[in-house]
This record gives C-alpha cells, structure tokens and sequence, in this order.
C-alpha cells in the first residue's frame, strides 16, 4: 500500500457533509469491566475532529507553524452516553461543522457502532493564539463550510 493511499485510510473520509473515522477498540482503550472506559471516547473524538481538518486539507501543525502558534482548544463540550462499546468493536466516529462563530466553531460529533449511536456531543472549541482567542482564518471557515 502506498503512503498516500495508507494516509487516506488512516485519516478517514467525509460523506454526505460529514467526516467519518473508523476506530478499533483496543484493550487499551477498556476498564476493569471490559467496557470503553468513558475518557477513552473523549480521545476518540478529539481523533475525529483532528482528521476533519486533515480531510479540508488543514493539518493542526501546520495551522500552529504557518499562523504564528494558531490553535484550537476546547472550550466547552456536552456529551451523552448512550451505550457502549467493547473490545475489538469498530466504531465510526462522525463529525460535522454544526455552528461557526468569529472565533469559535462547534462541531457535533457521534460515536457509532454499526448503526447504533452510543455516544453524542456538541463540542465548542475557540481558535487561540498566544492564550487569546483569534478569528478562525477564513480558508478554515470556507472549507468547513463547503457543501453543508
């Protein structure tokens, strides 16, 4: 497999105005009960949003080297969990642009296993630089917006 085409499977893909990731559970990724420990699903879909913009062609590092330090934190996120997942599981994690904001965006995200939807949340995150917020470049702004 080329680099390219293993980058591609490895980033996911966007459908229907959405990036969708697959995720193997791992061992790792459980608790003492064999079931997704609850932050494991945070590092999911902190995953999912970093390949969303990998998808618009935006990686994070290069915002962060090619914008004088530009970043994105969370800022405040509500999640439901409605299910779970254990190991060996493969779940999708799907991620949309829901709002867009000066220098915010919120992005509403789902962990799915098949069609079964286990965990949502709509995550605010703030564009920052130098601990303060800064608008969302507008390249960022039109690609996340493109076809919604």
């Amino acid at each position: 497999m080329s680099e390219a085409s293993l980058g591609a499977s490895l980033s996911g893909f966007m459908q229907d105005g959405a990036h969708h990731l697959p995720i193997r559970v791992y061992y790792e990724d459980t608790d003492f009960s064999a079931r997704v420990y609850h932050a494991s699903y945070l590092r999911f879909m902190e995953r999912g949003r970093t390949e969303l913009l990998r998808a618009v062609e935006v990686a994070q590092s290069d915002l962060h080297a090619d914008m004088d330090g530009l970043a994105f934190v969370v800022r405040r996120m509500t999640i439901d969990f409605m299910g779970g997942a254990v190991m060996d599981d493969v779940l999708t994690i799907v991620t949309r642009p829901k709002e867009m904001r000066g220098a915010s965006m919120t992005l509403a995200q789902e962990v799915r296993r098949g069609d079964e939807v286990l965990v949502t949340a709509d995550v605010m995150v703030a564009a920052v630089r130098g601990g303060r917020a800064v608008r969302i470049p507008d390249e960022l702004r039109a690609a996340l917006t493109v076809g919604r």
